[in-house]
């Protein structure tokens, strides 16, 4: 498998789940701002979306959109646990707990990297991103990971997100429990992995 990624975006989600799943795969990096791959193929050519993630299986197929892209990682390693089992309620609520991430997290913060963003959009932004933040501290309280005791990849899924706090003034430090949830998930070794081959730490 070959996953398509920007370092730091939400790419990294996927990255993390191939890692925790110990699947084989590549990376290859999208210059974003001139659409072509670190090969040098049109970006386009491999995801007509125009962004990443993209996972490329190894018959040639090609899977977007990172909430479908982490669970496909999860259901190759049933036993990894990274996913509820398939059809149980508990995946329906895993299911909700990823559409929460994407639709009121994820695009919420898009605005906030867009240089062309007015600045009363964003501060109304950073705003509900404050609610959505209130809502998941309680969430998490007495939790080691969203789901329970067991990291899956919702839990990659959020830490991607809560790293874009570093880049765009929101103080972390303001909800502890997610600050202590985002320092547990960092320490995983897969995680830790995953930062470093994509340049974020050293």
């Amino acid at each position: 498998m070959k996953l398509y990624i920007s370092p730091g975006s939400c790419s990294l989600s996927p990255h993390i789940a191939l890692r925790e799943a110990g699947l084989t795969f590549d990376l290859e990096k999208v210059m974003l701002a001139t659409r072509k791959t670190e090969g040098g193929v049109d970006f386009a050519l491999i995801n007509p979306k125009g962004y990443v993630p993209v996972l490329e299986l190894d018959d040639g197929q090609r899977l977007t959109e990172g909430v479908a892209i982490v669970q496909y990682i999860a259901d190759q390693k049933p036993a990894s646990k990274l996913a509820p089992p398939a059809g149980s309620f508990e995946r329906y609520r895993f299911q909700e707990t990823l559409t929460f991430i994407s639709t009121e997290l994820h695009k919420t913060f898009a605005p906030l990297f867009n240089p062309k963003t007015p600045a009363e959009y964003k501060t109304m932004s950073i705003e509900r991103i404050g609610q959505r933040f209130d809502y998941l501290s309680k969430e998490l309280a007495g939790k080691a990971f969203l789901m329970g005791d067991t990291f899956t990849v919702a839990d990659g899924y959020l830490f991607t997100i809560l790293n874009w706090t570093n880049f765009v003034g929101i103080d972390l430090g303001r909800w502890p429990t997610l600050k202590e949830y985002h320092g547990r998930v960092a320490s995983r070794p897969n995680v830790r992995a995953a930062l470093e081959a994509e340049g974020l730490v050293k």
